[in-house]
Order: structure tokens, then sequence, then C-alpha cells
């Protein structure tokens, strides 16, 4: 029931100007530094969950002239990253629309593949590894990096922020999301038959006054939205006047002269069994 409610007021956090700016500060240098001592000249690589191609052609430069597929279910973002590819004149990379859990290229097509915050918002994890096993070649790598609310903070607050948090995670789990992902990669990847599985953490920090504005606004504009607000009230997640007190410590922490905050994220780096 939860679920169904909490689709039904169409809760998924979306593409707000906000979230696009979010998106668009990830390179990757900073959130795929895990990966690129693992890319030379020449590989062929996948890229799941795209979104707007900002890490993408990072990869694409890695691995240039190798060639890069991009994939996302989302036609808008593939439309941006391909307006950011052509504007970099990155020639070896491609965006298609589609579906990870059912990829368009032959089986061990792909010497590497690699998500970012994809595998929190799938609900058949399994499923859709095993998937992206399937076009890797043996041998091949797989990268990913997912998050883990439990660390995430901002800071300083009043101490109400901790049970926002806790909400936030509920709604993500109540959509097929997996809130805590970031710090059970190592698990999942060695059930799903990968090997040699090494992982990881780290934070995307937020410290100057733009990037806390920018993130206030992005939780201001999704968290606090009317549908998640009555979709979490109804179900009994939280109450209205718990979602006031968090818009107003909210307000507080980015008028605060120390402001800073981090989304806490778990990688891995693992290879399809020869």
């Amino acid at each position: 029931m939860i679920e169904k409610q909490l689709n039904d007021a169409n809760y998924i956090m979306g593409y707000s100007d906000e979230f696009q700016q979010l998106l668009r500060r990830r390179r990757a240098e900073t959130n795929a530094a895990h990966l690129l001592p693992h890319l030379k000249p020449g590989l062929r690589l996948l890229d799941f969950g795209c979104g707007p191609g900002s890490i993408t052609v990072g990869l694409a430069d890695a691995v240039s002239p190798g060639e890069v597929h991009a994939i996302d279910m989302e036609e808008n973002q593939i439309e941006v990253a391909k307006a950011a590819a052509k504007a970099g004149g990155h020639k070896n990379l491609a965006f298609h629309v589609g579906d990870v859990t059912d990829i368009p290229f032959e089986d061990n097509y792909f010497d590497v593949a690699h998500c970012h915050a994809v595998l929190m918002h799938v609900p058949d994890t399994a499923a859709t590894l095993a998937e992206v096993q399937r076009v890797l070649k043996p041998g091949g790598i797989i990268a990913s990096r997912e998050l883990f609310v439990s660390s995430s903070f901002v800071a300083p607050h009043d101490g109400s922020m901790e049970s926002a948090w806790d909400v936030f995670a509920k709604l993500l789990a109540a959509n097929g999301g997996h809130p805590e992902i970031g710090i059970e990669l190592r698990d999942i990847f060695a059930k799903e038959g990968f090997s040699d599985v090494r992982v990881g953490a780290s934070f995307d920090f937020f410290g100057t006054g733009e990037e806390v504005n920018s993130v206030h606004e992005f939780i201001s504009d999704w968290f606090f939205a009317p549908e998640v607000v009555q979709a979490a009230t109804k179900v009994g997640i939280a109450t209205r006047e718990q979602f006031d007190r968090w818009s107003e410590e909210l307000d507080r922490w980015r008028d605060h002269p120390g402001a800073c905050g981090g989304f806490a994220f778990g990688h891995v780096v693992a290879h399809k069994p020869n």
C-alpha cells in the first residue's frame, strides 16, 4: 500500500533545475575516480543510467579512441547528454534511450561498465547486474558509486534534521530503492558472481555559499513538494508539523555562515569472471 500511494503521488525525485545543477557538477575526475586508473585508450565502455552525461564525457576521454555507449531511460536526459557531448567534440560517444534490464547489445560486448547513483533506484538489483554481466566480456570491469543515507549530513543543525534523513530513506525504499546500498556493494557484487570485488567510500561535499544554496533549493523543491508531503503524511511516515519544522531548520542551515554538508557514497570495482 505504501509503495502504491507514494508512486501514485509521483514522489520520484525527478529533474528540477536544481537537481540538474547537482547532476552536472558530477565529473569523472571526482565521481568516477575509483574507475579511472583501470581505463586505457581503446576500451569499449558502457555507462548505464548516464543522466545528463557529465561523467560520461570524462570516461569517453579516458578510453578514446575506444567507443562509449551511454544509456538512460529518460529521453530528456539523453538529449541534454547529446548536446554536451557534441559541444565537447566527443566523437567516440553514442547515447541511447533504454532500460538497463534490457541492454540492446550482444553478449560479451563491453570491456567496462559504469554507473553512478543508479542501483540505489533500481528495484531488482540482481536482474540489473545479471544483464550488465551478460554484455561484459569475460574479465571485464564493472564500477558503481551509490548513496548511503545514514552517513549523509548537513551541519550545523538543531538535531531535528536527523529524523528528516530517516524519512528520506523511507521514501526512497518505498519506491523500490535502496537507501543504504552504498555500504552493501561488496556483499551484493560478490553474491551476483563478480570477482576481485574492491570497495571504498567518499563524500560529495558542499561547503561554499553557492553549493549550499543549490542543495537547499533542490531539497526544498523535492522533499517539501506538496505531493511528497501529502503522500508521506497520508501513509504515516511523517506529520505536516514535522515537515514544517524541517523546512524552517533547512532555511536556518542555509543562512548559517558555517553551513556545509555531504552525501555519502560507497563505490565498488569488480570483474566478470573469466
